[in-house]
């Protein structure tokens, strides 16, 4: 909810790409909360919504997100092609070095697979 709407859309393509590679998960919900992946499975489940400013836009940001993606693929606006990874920067995941990566926010986006 902090990132700016580039970075928001940037996660929720990198959620849609997962779910079409099939690896984390054959819906949106089982991709954004396989362990570890996205901030829904770090987040303590007693996490009341207290900005609902926020939440409004990030919602409206994923059903932009899914009309974009229902698009054929030639079609659809890019925020950050072909990455299927994302990590905090302040975190520089052991996986990630030597890796080509596009900083949105506070995010790094990569192409791992």
């Amino acid at each position: 909810r902090i990132q700016p709407t580039i970075g928001q859309l940037a996660v929720a393509e990198v959620a849609l790409r997962r779910r079409d590679q099939g690896e984390w998960g054959s819906t949106v919900c089982q991709v954004v909360t396989a362990p570890h992946q996205f901030a829904t499975t770090t987040t303590p489940g007693s996490f009341e919504i207290n900005n609902l400013e926020a939440f409004d836009k990030a919602w409206q940001i994923a059903g932009r997100s899914i009309r974009n993606w229902e698009l054929p693929p030639g079609k659809r606006h890019m925020v950050v092609p072909h990455a299927d990874h994302l990590a905090t920067i302040a975190l520089s995941p052991a996986w990630s070095h030597n890796i080509p990566s596009v900083t949105i926010g506070n995010h790094a986006f990569y192409a791992v697979n």
